[in-house]
């Protein structure tokens, strides 16, 4: 009797099944690793490892040169590549680290490692370079020898080598020269002035260091080197005048932090300018965060506070006038410089920085600094404050033209509503939440400035067969209609969104099966009776974590309290503290039953803060409008009881039930 399984009619078998090894990964998805429109971002990732080692204060130069050919090479100063054999691996490090994902030396921060703070995180970046070129030459100079090695699509093609060096040989430093590889790329031309903005941030960022880019097409050569830092290129940056003097400033951790590694902190010049467009670049251990983060906020945060500080002690506020962070925020321009001893990034190519406490770290040095400055300077203080009062005012006149105009016959707001403050759909929020306790929480827990709570009792009614005239019959669906100020509509309507009073419409449950039930039912109604906020934008899923870790206090770094948002985050979690040296059971582990089962701080924490929730839009997934819409027939039609059967066996094994 055979046991070889039987051919599938469909040609899906367990040969069908691919996996693929050392750096197949990234040449058939490109896109996970690195930006594809063009190969900036794998050359940026050679020079941040150059950048590294200067940031490391073992490398004084930096030098990139386009060639003829359409190779770049990236020459540094610093220590050199190691290229002994791997105590583990018996092969070259250099080879290793060009040729394996996650092969690198920065993971042991803070311990010891190579580096303390740094751009590299994951040992992915060079060998994604390598992946995606032609070729790749890299010579790394280091104890009296040279040692050199040839890749081509990422594979060996020459054999490491080794020479002692000659005579007026460099003793140390890595050169790295890549082709890169047009078919993975939309266009293989390197944009200039991203490469040009690139460099030069570089040489800010680390005054003293000298930053070379030589064209060899165009026989051009420009060189960097700040000695005036920030402030220098703020200067240099801005294009209208400054209102004040720039504010710059600089805070790290010392030995003795209870709240932070030694030598985390920030560097930052602040401009207030009346006109013109606003400069805004943020950095992380040198790498540009295009996209800000919670570094951006805190830089943000602390100047509100320190201005609203001054604003308050000076009695400087017209009465009915309320401060927002963005009034103070609209007219400044700034580079800020953060250090972040480990660093989480959304996504390979780093462009918005995820670290929660990176807000707490940058906030409690610029407030401080700030509020001493404006102290000591109460004339300019004065003149932010004016500044900020005038945008504040400006807002409030825009928010009651608004309400005047649609003030008239507008539906009395449900009771259960507790609103916001800001009338203002950019930052106003609502959240649909299950339940009164949690509800409670929530209200307590909220910004009551821009979020709003609407708790609703029970499960909602199973819309997606029920006609739109009678769906107000239901309480729970007319209140959410009425306080989000949007008439229930078909997908083809023409509808006016001018009414809508929350810019993002939250919906906000339990992580347990009967929170997942209400949640389907809210997208069912939503996509049924009011998908033109899904299509622009407006519908959102919160995710409350499932875990609480507390943790002790080790080395440094004090006891702290972490959220797991599933199984796999609390085993990250507790590998996380198993590295950092905390013994089997000393931390204890929490699991959240429901929202109601968190206090107001917690949920907002976890849940609200916008600077460290997780929110997840609502949008189409790989099925279009009429795909999805004979899905959820499948799923929610009274007479599909049949299809759901046939689904549920055919899938019933995909699903993980938490007994």
């Amino acid at each position: 009797m055979s046991t070889s399984p039987a051919p599938s009619s469909t040609g899906y078998s367990e040969r069908s099944i691919k996996v693929l090894k050392g750096l197949e990964p990234v040449k058939q998805r490109p896109g996970m690793y690195t930006r594809t429109d063009n190969p900036m971002h794998v050359i940026q990732e050679v020079i941040d490892n150059a950048a590294d080692e200067a940031l490391a204060g073992f490398g004084k130069k930096i030098k990139v040169t386009l060639h003829t050919d359409g190779s770049v090479s990236v020459e540094d100063d610093g220590r050199g590549i190691p290229f002994g054999l791997h105590p583990e691996e018996k092969a070259p490090v250099v080879e290793l680290v060009f040729t394996r994902l996650h092969a690198g030396g920065k993971f042991d921060k803070g311990s010891g490692g190579a580096y303390s703070f740094s751009g590299g995180l994951h040992g992915v970046g060079v060998s994604v370079t390598n992946a995606l070129s032609k070729r790749l030459e890299v010579s790394s100079h280091r104890e009296g020898k040279v040692a050199r090695i040839v890749f081509s699509g990422g594979d060996v093609v020459e054999a490491m080598t080794l020479r002692s060096l000659e005579t007026g040989e460099r003793k140390q430093g890595t050169t790295v020269r890549a082709w890169p590889d047009a078919k993975y790329f939309e266009s293989p031309a390197l944009p200039a002035n991203e490469m040009v903005h690139l460099l030069r941030s570089k040489a800010v960022l680390m005054p003293g260091v000298t930053v070379t880019l030589i064209d060899e097409k165009k026989k051009d050569t420009q060189s960097w080197q700040y000695k005036g830092g920030l402030r220098d290129y703020l200067e240099q940056t801005l294009t209208a005048d400054a209102v004040i003097p720039l504010f710059e400033g600089e805070g790290y951790a010392g030995k003795d932090s209870d709240s932070f590694a030694e030598g985390e902190g920030a560097e930052w010049a602040v401009a207030f300018t009346e006109d013109g467009h606003p400069v805004r670049e943020s950095y992380v251990n040198l790498i540009p965060t295009t996209a800000g983060g919670t570094h951006d906020s805190g830089l943000r945060d602390g100047l509100f506070q320190a201005v609203k500080s001054f604003i308050e002690l000076h009695a400087l506020l017209p009465k009915g006038v309320k401060l927002m962070p963005e009034d103070v925020f609209a007219r400044a321009s700034y580079v800020l410089s953060a250090k972040v001893l480990d660093p989480q990034f959304q996504g390979q190519i780093k462009e918005r920085l995820n670290s929660r406490d990176a807000v707490r770290l940058v906030s409690s040095y610029v407030r401080p600094a700030l509020e001493l400055w404006l102290n000591q300077h109460v004339d300019y203080g004065k003149r932010l404050a004016e500044l900020a009062i005038k945008a504040a005012q400006t807002r409030q006149r825009a928010g009651q033209k608004v309400e005047k105009r649609k003030g008239s016959g507008v539906a009395v707001l449900p009771g259960k509503l507790t609103d916001c403050e800001s009338r203002d759909i950019a930052d106003n929020e609502v959240f649909l939440v299950e339940g009164d306790s949690a509800g409670g929480s929530a209200k307590m827990g909220r910004d009551k400035e821009t979020q709003a709570v609407l708790p609703l009792r029970g499960k909602v009614l199973n819309t997606w067969e029920v006609e739109r005239d009678r769906l107000f019959a239901n309480t729970e669906i007319h209140d959410i209609s009425v306080a989000i100020g949007v008439d229930p509509h078909g997908p083809g309507d023409q509808v006016d969104l001018s009414g809508l009073r929350y810019g993002k419409i939250c919906i906000l449950s339990d992580a347990d099966v009967d929170g997942s039930h209400i949640q389907v039912l809210l997208l069912t109604l939503f996509f049924r009776h009011f998908p033109k906020l899904i299509e622009a934008g407006h519908l959102f899923v919160a995710r409350p974590p499932l875990f609480r870790v507390d943790a002790p206090a080790r080395g440094k770094k004090p006891a702290a309290k972490m959220y797991a948002l599933d199984e796999g985050e609390l085993t990250a979690i507790l590998d996380k503290l198993r590295k950092d040296g905390v013994s089997e059971g000393k931390w204890s582990i929490g699991r959240f039953k429901g929202l109601g089962e968190m206090n107001a701080e917690q949920l907002w924490e976890t849940t609200l803060n916008p600077d460290t929730r997780r929110l997840l839009p609502v949008r189409l997934g790989r099925f279009d409008f009429g795909q999805t819409t004979a899905e959820m027939t499948k799923l929610m039609g009274k007479g599909e009881a049949a299809s759901r059967r046939e689904l549920m066996e055919l899938h019933g094994d995909a699903v993980d039930i938490d007994i």
